[in-house]
C-alpha cells in the first residue's frame, strides 16, 4: 500500500468536495478546481477527511494511488490557501514591471519580454528584480515560472540570469592564465 496514498486529507470548514465518478471538484473560498483522477481510483468524503482508496493491487493502479492522493492534496490546499512561485533577476539592468495585467522583462535582450498572465494566475513585482507569481493550481503556478525563467536561465559564469528564490546557482571557475 502507498504510504503517501492511505494517508486521510483533512477538509476545512470553508471546502466542499464533489465526487462524479473519477471527476473530482474542490470549491474553497479562493475558487474552483476540478480534476480527473485514474480510472480505478476511489475518493471517498465522510467526517471532514478525503479518502483516496484503490480497488486492487494492480501495477498500474498501485502507480496512481499517490499521485491521485497528492493531486487532491494541493486542490484542498490551492483553494484554501493558494500556492506562489519567486523569482529574482539577477545582472546588471535586469527588471521587471507591471503593464496591466502584463509582465515586462528587460533582460539584456534588444527589446523587452511581455509576458501574459494564463487565466488564474497573477503576477506581483515588489521590487524591481522580484517577481511573485500566485494562483491556486499547482502545476499553473509551476509551469508559469519555468516557462518566465526559461527567458534566460541563468548561466554558471557570473550567475546572471532569471533563478528561483530559493535556487543556488552552482558556479564555474572562468579561463585560467597561462603558465
Amino acid at each position: 500500500m502507498s504510504r503517501i496514498g492511505k494517508k486521510p486529507i483533512s477538509l476545512p470548514n470553508a471546502v466542499e468536495v464533489t465526487v462524479d465518478g473519477n471527476l473530482i471538484t474542490v470549491k474553497g473560498p479562493k475558487g474552483v478546481l476540478t480534476q480527473a483522477l485514474p480510472e480505478g481510483i476511489g475518493v471517498q468524503v465522510e467526517d471532514n477527511q478525503i479518502q483516496v482508496t484503490r480497488p486492487n493491487d494492480s501495477k498500474t493502479v498501485c502507480a496512481y494511488h499517490g499521485l491521485s492522493r497528492a493531486l487532491v492534496a494541493n486542490m484542498v490546499e490551492g483553494v484554501t490557501n493558494g500556492f506562489e512561485k519567486k523569482l529574482e533577476l539577477i545582472g546588471v539592468g535586469y527588471r521587471a514591471q507591471m503593464q496591466g495585467k502584463k509582465l515586462v522583462i528587460s533582460i539584456g535582450f534588444s527589446h523587452p519580454v511581455e509576458v501574459d498572465a494564463p487565466e488564474g494566475i497573477e503576477f506581483e513585482v515588489p521590487a524591481a528584480t522580484k517577481i511573485t507569481i500566485k494562483g491556486i493550481d499547482k502545476q499553473l503556478v509551476g509551469n508559469t515560472a519555468a516557462h518566465i525563467r526559461a527567458i534566460r536561465k541563468p548561466e554558471p559564469y557570473k550567475g546572471k540570469g532569471i533563478k528561483y528564490d530559493n535556487e543556488v546557482i552552482r558556479r564555474k571557475a572562468g579561463k585560467s592564465g597561462a603558465k
